[in-house]
């Protein structure tokens, strides 16, 4: 039998952020409607404003407070590199966390 140890593995945390947790809950991709793990998932926050620009700068020149939503959006991979949130990284650099 082949140890752990002596496989391969393209990342050091094998793409997730689960740990020894076991198994994470399925959030629905906001691009493909595919199910990913939560752990796996790319996590985007926008916060939007409802009013246009030029009219949200005339807005705050005479002093009204604009509010804002955040929007949460959760992609899985293929769909975080094909829009270009996540890129593809050189075989060095998948080693280390960097997002």
């Amino acid at each position: 039998m082949i140890s752990q140890d002596l496989l391969t593995k393209k990342r050091k945390n094998r793409g997730r952020a689960k740990g020894s947790k076991g198994h994470a809950e399925l959030v629905q991709c906001d691009g493909c409607g595919g199910w990913v793990p939560r752990d796996k998932a790319i996590r985007v926050t926008r916060t939007t404003s409802p009013v246009d620009p030029q009219l949200a700068r005339e807005l705050i020149k005479r002093g009204t407070t604009i509010l804002k939503t955040t929007v949460v959006k959760n992609y899985c991979v293929r769909c975080a590199v094909y829009m270009g949130i996540r890129s593809q990284r050189s075989r060095d650099d998948r080693k280390r966390e960097f997002y």
